[in-house]
């Protein structure tokens, strides 16, 4: 049970100002993945603490925070007190984290962009 470093850069998004995408937003989140790809629930709950996702992008610092899970549903968390920082992923558990795979994030002003996971390796 290894964690993985994964890394989403933001894809085309038409009908917003990212229309042609956006090579320096995203987000690089650490995580345990099953054999084909997706995560990994039951490792999640052993290794919860290690599980981080840090959000860049050119026009502010970058934010980490935490990979989250509560019932059915997968989030990022960046601050224990504030619940309207959280990012929900839409079908999160469902993904295939593979390189080429899309998965849409809404993000904190409640906008669902796409983005592009480019990156897959074991964490170090």
């Amino acid at each position: 049970m290894g964690l993985n470093r994964i890394v989403m850069r933001l894809a085309r998004n038409p009908g917003t100002e990212f229309a042609g995408g956006d090579d320096h937003r995203g987000y690089a989140l650490t995580a345990p993945l099953t054999k084909d790809g997706r995560l990994d629930e039951s490792a999640y709950a052993k290794v919860r603490a290690l599980c981080s996702v840090r959000r860049f992008s050119p026009d502010e610092d970058p934010v980490d925070g935490r990979l989250m899970h509560r019932r059915e549903r997968w989030y990022f968390d960046y601050d224990d007190d504030d619940v309207s920082d959280d990012e929900p992923i839409y079908r999160l558990g469902e993904h295939r984290f593979a390189v080429g795979e899309y998965v849409t994030v809404t993000d904190e002003e409640g906008r669902p962009l796409t983005y592009k996971v480019v990156e897959v390796q074991p964490a170090a």
